[in-house]
């Protein structure tokens, strides 16, 4: 199973010294938070871009001491944020109060950019306690319609950020509204392609099943009612969306409407890169923060 938040936590915690993060608009209350308590723990070394004179006053409104702070005063901050990783004086990108364009755009830059010639996704870890079940979600924010190639590469990030969260053979569940293949909903055919890819050993050591349902992703009592049986019909590591309607509409129904513990990065990148909403509270702050932790090379 995927390590939980408390144990992304712990390891942190656990670390031997910290990653330095750049934050891309830090004039921001929860931003300024989360990177105050990360630093507390002894987690990062905090850096942000934006106005300075903006950022010292809400620091100054919440009573941080921005002193453990580098500020680095820029009219772009999501190209200063990423000029700083291309200099390596940072080895962690977090967004912060910025537009998602802004930010991808920086992040995409053809002279500092962070891309590594793969699809670029958002890969949400969802923990749902009650049930005992932790999974990841994508691509939950970043590609409208990906193509097929890049679906293949979805797939690809989500073995390699299950593997780094501590489950060697991942269970990947191609999402779509039905168990069946049909040529009327070419999603349903991507999947059945990409599991046959997956059976030849094109994405290593995984299972990959789909056309899955919801329902059969999650829950095995469902297959047991559908009678589709799988090793990932109620046991999904990851869930693979065919599109960025169904991902956002599903990972938001789940994140405001359940118990639940989430955090979000994105995938194919150079570096991580923290990646949630501008309206995320303090807590998914840290635990995205955590995630990435989990998840990079700092060597």
């Amino acid at each position: 199973m995927l390590k939980s938040f408390d144990e992304l936590f712990a390891a942190a915690d656990a670390a031997s010294e910290p990653v330095t993060v750049v934050a891309a608009g830090g004039a921001d209350v929860t931003v300024l938070q989360a990177l105050h308590q990360a630093h507390e723990r002894g987690w990062i070394k905090p850096m942000v871009t934006g106005s300075e004179p903006q950022i010292r006053q809400v620091a100054e409104t919440i009573g941080i001491d921005l002193r453990a702070f580098s500020i680095i005063d820029a009219e772009k901050p999501a190209r200063a944020a990423v000029q700083q990783i291309a200099e390596k004086n940072a080895k962690v990108l977090m967004k912060g109060q910025i537009a998602t364009p802004e930010f991808v755009k920086a992040i995409l830059d053809d002279e500092d950019g962070l891309t590594i010639g793969r699809a670029i996704c958002q890969m949400v870890l969802m923990e749902i306690p009650r049930d005992n079940r932790r999974f990841l979600m994508t691509d939950t924010g970043i590609m409208i319609k990906p193509k097929f190639s890049q679906k293949a590469d979805m797939v690809m990030h989500a073995i390699e950020t299950a593997e780094a969260l501590g489950v060697p053979e991942p269970r990947i569940a191609m999402m779509a509204a039905t168990e069946k293949v049909n040529e009327k909903m070419p999603e349903t055919e991507d999947a059945a392609k990409l599991v046959e890819q997956a059976k030849r050993g094109d994405f290593g050591r995984c299972t990959v099943q789909g056309p899955l349902s919801f329902d059969l992703a999650y829950d095995a009592l469902a297959g047991e009612k559908k009678k589709i049986e799988g090793d990932v019909v109620g046991a999904a590591d990851a869930m693979v969306f065919t599109d960025l309607l169904s991902a956002n509409l599903t990972v938001k129904g789940i994140m405001y409407t359940a118990d639940c513990k989430f955090g979000g990065i994105l995938c194919g990148t150079s570096v991580p890169v923290v990646f949630m909403s501008r309206a995320d509270s303090v807590e998914t702050r840290m635990r995205s923060l955590a995630y990435a932790l989990a998840v990079g090379r700092y060597e």
